[in-house]
Parts: C-alpha cells; sequence; structure tokens
C-alpha cells in the first residue's frame, strides 16, 4: 500500500531572498514530513538578505546557508500550491495548480526592525496555510 501523498508548496516571489526564503523555513519546520517545501525566485539574488537571515535566526531558523534559487517551470508543474509574493506575471501558470497571491511588503533594503513584522506575519500566513492544508502544525 502506498502512502498517501503529502502537499507539495511553492513560494515564488522577485529574487527568492526574502519573502519566500522565510515562507519555505517556516513551512519546513512547522509542516515537517507532513509538507513538501520548494522556494523560487524570478530574478534570483546572489544570496539571501543579511536582515533577513538576522530576523529568522532570532526565532531559531538559520538561513545562512540557503541561496536563492531559479524559477522553473517544472517547481510549478511539481507543486499543488504556488504562493506568490511579488513576482507579478513572471511566475508560470499551469491548469490544476491552487494559486495564492500574498501581499507583504519587500524585506529588500530594510534592517532587521524592518523585517520582523514581515516575518511574523509569514509565520501566521503559514499556520493557516498549514490548517488549510489538513497538516498537523508543529510546535
Amino acid at each position: 500500500m502506498n502512502a498517501p501523498a503529502v502537499p507539495s508548496v511553492l513560494f515564488v516571489c522577485v529574487h527568492n531572498a526574502g519573502r519566500s526564503q522565510m515562507a519555505a523555513a517556516f513551512l519546513a519546520r512547522l509542516g515537517g514530513d507532513g509538507v513538501e517545501v520548494r522556494s523560487a525566485g524570478s530574478a534570483p539574488a546572489d544570496s539571501v538578505n543579511p536582515a533577513v537571515v538576522q530576523a529568522m535566526a532570532e526565532v531559531g531558523l538559520d538561513l545562512s546557508a540557503q541561496t536563492p534559487k531559479v524559477l522553473t517551470a517544472e517547481a510549478v508543474r511539481a507543486s499543488d500550491v504556488v504562493i506568490t509574493m511579488g513576482c507579478g506575471d513572471a511566475c508560470p501558470v499551469f491548469p490544476g495548480k491552487r494559486y495564492l497571491d500574498w501581499q507583504l511588503a519587500d524585506p529588500a533594503g530594510r534592517g532587521v526592525a524592518a523585517v520582523r513584522p514581515i516575518r511574523d506575519e509569514i509565520e501566521r500566513r503559514i499556520r493557516g496555510l498549514l490548517t488549510e492544508l489538513g497538516v498537523t502544525v508543529l510546535g
């Protein structure tokens, strides 16, 4: 007997250096093995925003080794839910996928004090998403 497939979520923002990285980290921690997590950017930066790394470290999530990844059609195709965060029309759309657009401030160019409320809002939305997906929230 095959185990039931876990839902797969893709987070997309332009640079994959802030919002999508935070969302992916929270989903991985709070969803555990109950969800598959991806993140990507339509125009990936060279590295994750240092203020984002610092803000996430404050809540026990280490993003220092993460690198921004380029958005591919394959990543979208392999995901059940695609959550965009300001990527505009750069995200490919495939029939049968669930798309959500989370309007969140962009942490680019902001200090850690400005990133904290964005981080906290992302965590709140991730908890709600896990509930919607029927995945037990860890922690």
